[in-house]
């Protein structure tokens, strides 16, 4: 019987491109923690925006497998060499996914507008300078500008315009992005969100979020023109809730992984 997910010492590699780490697990553990509702939810499309090793992306086409036989993947990577290795890694786990070296889903967009039904992304979240975001090889992974949010800032609405009307966004975040705020300008979009993994280590603590459309937000927002981004206090207070010690405010701590 085949893995459920990738299997590390079948995962290429090469020095310019991010190895599975301490995020990388914890992405695959929430999609295997929520994989009765994948499963169920049948996806037509699922895609991966910076696929690194291509450990990722392999995993969910390893646990979607047979059940959804008709599932097309495809994986995006603004460095060539993950692009190459994420090829090495699903050709050795006998999976396929199309792949497309662009920054996030730049070109895209015309083609994959409202049709992607699960989005995964482990994006550079790390607070570096923002000279070192978008740089070449292996630091275009973890350099995310200003409170790691430069990169993320970028993938939100491009997330929101690619995802079907039942699509659903796995995102791994850290406590200094501020993940309460980005859950709030998400709702702001109509989605809903729930943390599926959250994982402390020794140099970070990480949230890996789920955002699905909201029918009553979409609704609300069908009625008015637009939704409403007058957020209830109770609905900051619930999330906050899920992220203990965290202001609305951008954190101005920085840490390297």
């Amino acid at each position: 019987m085949p893995s459920k997910i990738a299997q590390i010492r079948l995962v290429g590699s090469h020095f310019e491109v991010y190895e599975p780490c301490d995020d990388s697990f914890a992405l695959v553990d929430a999609l295997l923690a929520d994989l009765t509702n994948l499963l169920e939810h049948k996806p037509k499309l699922c895609m991966e925006v910076g696929c690194g090793s291509g450990y990722v992306i392999t995993s969910l086409a390893l646990m979607l497998g047979q059940v959804a036989c008709g599932t097309y993947y495809i994986a995006t990577d603004i460095n060539p060499y993950a692009v190459k290795v994420t090829s090495e890694t699903l050709e050795a786990h006998g999976v396929h996914a199309e792949l497309i070296t662009t920054d996030i889903a730049s070109g895209l967009e015309k083609r994959l507008t409202g049709l992607v039904d699960v989005m995964v992304v482990n994006p550079p979240y790390v607070p570096t300078p923002e000279e070192e975001v978008g740089c070449d090889g292996i630091a275009s992974a973890w350099a995310g500008g200003e409170n790691g949010r430069s990169v993320i800032d970028k993938i939100l609405p491009m997330a929101d315009k690619l995802l079907s009307d039942r699509g659903w966004l796995y995102m791994v975040t850290l406590t200094a992005n501020n993940p309460s705020e980005i859950c709030l300008q998400m709702r702001e979009k109509g989605y809903a969100s729930r943390i599926v993994v959250q994982r402390s280590t020794e140099e970070e603590s990480l949230h890996v979020i789920k955002f699905w459309r909201d029918s009553d937000r979409l609704l609300e927002a069908s009625e008015t023109g637009t939704v409403n981004k007058i957020v209830p206090t109770r609905v900051i207070e619930s999330l906050l809730s899920h992220f203990p010690g965290i202001s609305l405010r951008r954190s101005g701590n920085s840490k390297s992984s």
